[in-house]
């Protein structure tokens, strides 16, 4: 059986304002892209849930300070499964701090998916 850490990092931010220069949508395009390969890196699969062949998604809604600095995350989709669920404050200590926000940004407010499948 293979494991697969299923992040679907498609990071419905909330957050693109950016209806000005490339430089610094492409800003943003990279700090995004520092944030999926963080969280694919620190996002672990519960041996339990491993074990019992349990799967299951989440949305967790993170507030970002300009350093990276998770100040505060809120579960607003469970998996409904105890064993994931339980994982999700851990990650969230995992991550912080995420990399620091692209210039001219102080706080930032997003929704970010969480998946985990066996494949």
């Amino acid at each position: 059986m293979k494991i697969s850490k299923g992040l679907v990092a498609v990071m419905g931010l909330a957050l693109v304002s950016f209806t000005g220069t490339s430089v610094l949508a492409d800003a943003m395009e990279d700090w995004q892209r520092e944030v999926v390969q963080k969280v694919a890196a620190k996002q672990g699969y519960p041996r339990m849930a491993v074990a019992r062949q349990i799967e299951g998604s989440a949305k967790v809604r993170l507030t970002v300070s300009a350093d990276g600095t998770i100040s505060n995350f809120e579960i607003v989709e469970a998996t409904g499964e105890e064993v994931l669920d339980r994982s999700i404050p851990k990650l969230m200590e995992r991550l912080s701090p995420l990399p620091a926000l692209p210039a001219g940004h102080n706080e930032m407010s997003f929704v970010l998916p969480l998946t985990w499948s066996l494949d």
